[in-house]
């Protein structure tokens, strides 16, 4: 592969370059290849191989906008990265890719160093030290559009903060959008301590919500140090019987019956469902469904939502993150050549907080 640096110098600092391409502006070509984890159709993330592959390229249409390219220092991973690979649930591949991947990079999350600059990304220069999202991020660069993208949190490492991107924002859209939660109320946390759930639960606590925590009792003192109020060990306690109602359920695991973790739902409490694990082919459509079709025949809300990166939002991480009020919960820390143990990994659906690949060393 050639030297980054060389290749740095051989062009201005800037490098914005247009070429009118059948309506699509054409920042930059890709001029050399970088080392990436890749798949060249889905399967298992076994198949997963490493390997040297072209550089994105800038575009701006607006069908598809990647004006900044990242040198990526590290790719935060979650099971939606599984997905990505094995191309399943079927909807997935909206997104990656209908035959084949697309790219068949995994990866969502990142953080790393502005290299170059489009004409239309506003807002970023080369060599700013930034974070977001976009398919892709296990490799050496991404081509990223501005608005999916932030300023890296001061005091966070690259690793640290390629941990935030899609779970942090997915516990930020579920608590202040979905739920709309206010200070004083009461909400538990199913999956207290996975990547969502460790970021659901400082979220909460900033907000001033009583939180309780399910996990098991292994995870228990990691969740209370986060802040829980409560904290139950799924092992010991059946928090679906256990008598007590809360405001909003977060329910990151849905390994429990619709008509079960209901009863531990206030009568107008919102239950916001979070997983897409544990099921496949008419089981997945099933629980995926289910409480759309039940919430108009009750007075409890049954929610399913899309969270969506804004920059915006990633700011509003980041400084939640400079007034320490949140911190990335980190599991293990990979390399390229381990992905593939990561994704078997997060599978297992055993994963304590994030796992974070570190692409290059800083």
């Amino acid at each position: 592969m050639p030297n980054v640096a060389s290749f740095h110098d051989a062009t201005t600092s800037q490098r914005r370059l247009s070429a009118k391409d059948s309506g699509v502006i054409v920042l930059n070509e890709s001029r050399f290849d970088m080392k990436a984890v890749y798949v060249k159709r889905y399967g298992s993330p076994s198949d997963l191989q490493v390997g040297d592959v072209p550089t994105p390229a800038l575009h701006d249409s607006r069908k598809h906008r990647a004006n900044v390219l990242i040198r990526v220092h590290a790719a935060g991973l979650h099971v939606g990265d599984c997905f990505s690979v094995r191309g399943a649930p079927f909807v997935v591949r909206m997104e990656t890719g209908w035959l084949r991947p697309t790219t068949g990079i995994p990866g969502y999350d990142f953080s790393g160093v502005v290299e170059e600059v489009g004409e239309s990304a506003d807002g970023f220069d080369v060599g700013d030290e930034v974070f977001g999202y976009c398919l892709g991020s296990c490799a050496e660069f991404v081509a990223v559009a501005d608005d999916k993208l932030a300023r890296k949190p001061q005091g966070l490492s690259f690793v640290e903060a390629a941990a935030l991107p899609t779970s942090g924002l997915a516990a930020l859209h579920a608590l202040r959008d979905v739920a709309n939660l206010q200070a004083g109320q009461s909400l538990l946390i199913n999956g207290a301590s996975g990547g969502v759930g460790t970021f659901a639960v400082q979220i909460a606590k900033a907000f001033g919500v009583e939180v309780t925590g399910i996990c098991s009792g292994l995870n228990a003192a990691l969740v209370q140090s986060l802040g829980a109020d409560h904290v139950v060990d799924y092992n010991r306690e059946d928090f679906t019987d256990a008598g007590q109602q809360f405001d909003c359920i977060l329910d990151n695991v849905e390994n429990r019956k619709l008509y079960e973790i209901r009863r531990a739902l206030k009568p107008t409490g919102t239950l916001i469902c979070n997983s897409g694990t544990g099921a496949s082919g008419v089981a997945f459509w099933v629980r995926l469904l289910k409480p759309l079709i039940v919430s108009p025949f009750t007075t409890q809300r049954l929610c399913r939502y899309l969270s969506v990166p804004t920059r915006q939002d990633l700011e509003v991480l980041s400084e939640m993150v400079n007034d320490k009020k949140l911190k990335p919960v980190l599991s293990e820390v990979h390399t390229l050549d381990s992905v593939a143990d990561a994704l078997h990994m997060l599978e297992s659906g055993r994963t304590v907080g994030k796992r974070v690949v570190r692409v290059i060393e800083t």
